[in-house]
């Protein structure tokens, strides 16, 4: 059997020196769940898509793989696969596909503007529930931080829009800068509690617009540079702390901190998924 296509991607970001890296593989058809996470141990990105089969109905089968283990959902690679599947059928450009993930159905609609190819994904309907005062705990332990440092309007929770997220918001832009951590020890505390993707650390900019950093330990990996699913459990989240007046758009800033700066732009409605989009680009 040949070698699948791995296609390099960057998402969230117009730029091939910004946003999330994501491989995408649009052939996996023949590919066992060795072989995957093999491929996305090789690629070495936060994660790699791997599209093994078409459904009747024209909706693309999609799994994601982390370079240590297959993850539910991923934003980021999810908004590549699409941008990388219109670039081979240009006919869906401005209309939705229909992606099966292991968390359920994901509506992604392709748009085209003057800065480039855009898709903009549903969430499946997200909750949001309280962050237990240990977990809490341990997080500000591992940031060096204490409760003062918590932005008192927008209290933690951990929310869920196809991974669990913890977020935890803070109220100065000098703490949300400055923390640092011990990625080995936050990547053993999250396999502890089975947190597949991100702890999400936020900061609010202006009352639309956030800075968020996300912790996600994996490889050469210590922060994702954007993050699509905390994106919409953090727009989820805002909903239901009535953060902000819905509908509304929010947009995140994400990836500074490593290198790599995106945009995510979040559109979240009365009720229901939480809209996550953005550009992406190819790297090679």
């Amino acid at each position: 059997m040949l070698a699948p296509e791995v296609l390099r991607y960057a998402a969230f970001s117009a730029r091939p020196d910004g946003g999330n890296p994501a491989g995408v593989v649009l052939s996996a058809g023949e590919l066992d769940d060795v072989a995957m996470q093999r491929i996305a141990a090789e690629v070495d990105y936060a994660e790699t898509a791997f599209v093994t089969g078409i459904r009747t109905d024209g909706a693309l089968k999609i799994r994601y793989f982390s370079p240590i283990a297959e993850v539910p959902f991923c934003g980021h690679a999810t908004v590549a696969t699409a941008v990388a599947f219109a670039g081979q059928n240009a006919s869906i450009s401005g209309n939705a596909v229909t992606f099966e993930t292991p968390v359920g159905d994901v509506e992604i609609a392709i748009s085209r503007d003057e800065v480039g190819v855009r898709a903009a994904f549903t969430s499946i309907p997200p909750s949001v529930g309280e962050l237990a005062d240990g977990d809490l705990a341990t997080i500000l332990e591992l940031l060096g931080l204490t409760a003062d440092a918590l932005d008192p309007e927008l209290p933690p929770r951990i929310a869920h829009a196809g991974n669990p997220h913890p977020v935890i918001v803070l109220r100065d832009r000098k703490d949300f800068d400055s923390f640092t951590f011990d990625p080995g020890v936050v990547r053993s505390f999250m396999d502890r509690r089975g947190w597949p993707a991100t702890i999400t650390v936020a900061h609010r900019f202006e009352p639309d617009r956030f800075g968020a950093r996300n912790l996600f330990p994996v490889g050469r990996i210590t922060e994702d540079p954007a993050t699509g699913a905390a994106a919409a459990a953090f727009g989820a989240y805002l909903r239901e702390l009535s953060a902000v007046v819905v509908p509304a758009r929010i947009v995140i800033e994400q990836g500074e901190h490593v290198g790599r700066p995106g945009f995510l732009t979040v559109d979240i409605p009365l009720t229901g998924g939480i809209v996550v989009s953005g550009h992406a680009v190819p790297i090679e």
